[in-house]
């Protein structure tokens, strides 16, 4: 367990560090994905990278709600299960799902890491070590505006971001070397529909928790996602035209 004044001051580097994050990534595209480069360094197979990256979390989690005598009451408990549900599938799930023999730099995995450790420690941290005094609640808890509004967009978002990731999968047919502008589901309104149901999700889990810790993480989604969107709506320009694109936006459904 963390002093709590050594917790605080974790969160409050990492808003400030997301701050610098957002600003660099207008610039600079992180290499991985679609902006792969051998700048970037040596890098390895993109199945075992996003393993290795997403992992940690899960684990940082799971082994603070153990440390808390496997706690299961509400609201705990739901976000907990929310929490990891997200992260098994992108640890061990969408790893598998993944096709062709694309690479990540180690440099990218390794920051990460770094991150998804830190974050796992803060929102386990919250939510066991100094959790929101509404917790109090039980179960009640759940049941008000908020939660409610909060359960709906996380449960929204995972949908939409589980279904634009198959979307994208199923652009290619085996064999198949060209590139292709996704067209169905939210592809429709934006052109990084994955990042906006990862967004909507972690707002979601933001409002239903209701602690410090969880908002700084969605600010972190927020700027780590944001400038890459910008990036790949460009990119997408760039080869397939503006006209292709029509009115679709970045990340957010007509705004941006």
């Amino acid at each position: 367990m963390i002093p709590e004044s050594t917790f605080n001051l974790i969160i409050q580097a990492m808003l400030a560090m997301a701050a610098v994050v957002f600003v660099s990534l207008f610039f600079v595209n992180a290499g991985y994905g679609q902006f792969c480069s051998r700048k970037w360094g040596w890098s390895i197979n993109n199945r075992v990278a996003w393993m290795l990256m997403e992992a940690p979390v899960f684990f940082v989690m799971l082994a603070i709600w153990l440390n808390a005598g496997a706690d299961t009451h509400m609201p705990q408990m739901l976000l907990f299960c929310m929490f990891e549900l997200h992260y098994f599938q992108r640890s061990f799930i969408f790893p598998c799902l993944m096709s062709g023999n694309s690479r990540m730099p180690v440099a990218i995995m390794l920051m990460g890491v770094t991150f998804n450790t830190i974050n796992g420690i803060l929102q386990g941290g919250a939510l066991y070590w100094y959790p929101n005094p509404d917790y109090a609640m039980g179960a009640s808890y759940l049941l008000t505006g908020r939660s409610v509004a909060g359960m709906f967009l996380f449960a929204a978002g995972m949908l939409i971001n589980l279904h634009s990731d198959n979307v994208i999968r199923h652009l290619r047919q085996p064999g198949d070397t060209r590139h292709y502008l996704p067209q169905r589901g939210f592809y429709r309104f934006v052109t990084s529909a994955n990042y906006f149901g990862e967004l909507l999700e972690w707002l979601g889990f933001a409002i239903v928790a209701a602690t410090t810790a969880a908002w700084v993480f969605t600010i972190w989604t927020a700027a780590n996602l944001v400038p890459r969107a910008h990036a790949i709506y460009y990119k997408y320009r760039t080869e397939f035209g503006a006209s292709a694109l029509a009115r679709r936006k970045r990340i957010i459904p007509f705004i941006y």
